[in-house]
């Protein structure tokens, strides 16, 4: 009996609708919308986009501010078994380039969140990121060739950077100059767009 209201309630909880699919993005601030309202953030546009072109995808939001790769390896495992992703996005890394942690952690790290994503059958985009050049140019470029090389050795699709064209462009940074502003979230969804379209397209809809 415990166990029969036990399934209602979770039923209750995550209901699900014939055919629709779930993507789950796992990211730091620049997927949770810091300093700026949510429902402006990229990954509520992407929702709007999908809801606009038919795809019954259901697009389940799990960044938070500041986390880190191994932040990320510690939620994603109860996030999978909740939500049953089909397609997984990993925006995560930036606070471990800027907290200086090192490369080998950061590699182990990404590469465990792409395999453990990929063990329960869902698709991948892993993206990109990059450190302020104040870091020093050898250290900013190692850490931006990570990506690249952990994107090859699992060959999954990347998007090099996030902020590409937004990062360059003062007027689209908030003040503390880390994080984008409303009016460049279009841009950030353009950036991703093309590599997530092509990943949609193969995930199946749920009978």
């Amino acid at each position: 009996m415990k166990l029969l209201l036990c399934s209602i309630l979770l039923s209750l909880a995550f209901p699900t609708i014939a055919g629709e699919r779930t993507l789950l993005v796992l990211g730091d601030s620049l997927s949770a919308g810091y300093g700026i309202d949510p429902r402006q953030g990229w990954i509520n546009l992407l929702q709007q986009r999908l809801d606009r072109e038919g795809g019954q995808w259901r697009v389940v939001n799990a960044s938070i501010s500041g986390d880190t790769t191994a932040g990320g390896l510690a939620r994603l495992p109860s996030l999978l078994k909740r939500h049953r992703p089909q397609l997984v996005i990993v925006e995560l890394g930036s606070n471990d380039g800027l907290r200086g942690l090192a490369f080998e952690q950061l590699r182990t790290n990404l590469r465990r969140l792409l395999q453990d994503a990929r063990a329960t059958g869902a698709e991948v985009l892993l993206v990109g990121a990059r450190v302020p050049p104040n870091y020093g140019e050898p250290y900013a470029d190692a850490f931006y060739q990570q990506f690249h090389q952990i994107a090859q050795a699992e060959a999954v699709p990347l998007v090099p950077f996030l902020l590409e064209g937004v990062a360059q462009d003062r007027t689209l940074m908030q003040a503390d100059g880390y994080h984008p502003t409303a009016a460049a979230q279009p841009r950030l969804l353009a950036n991703v767009w093309p590599l997530l379209q092509s990943l949609l397209a193969m995930v199946q809809p749920q009978s």
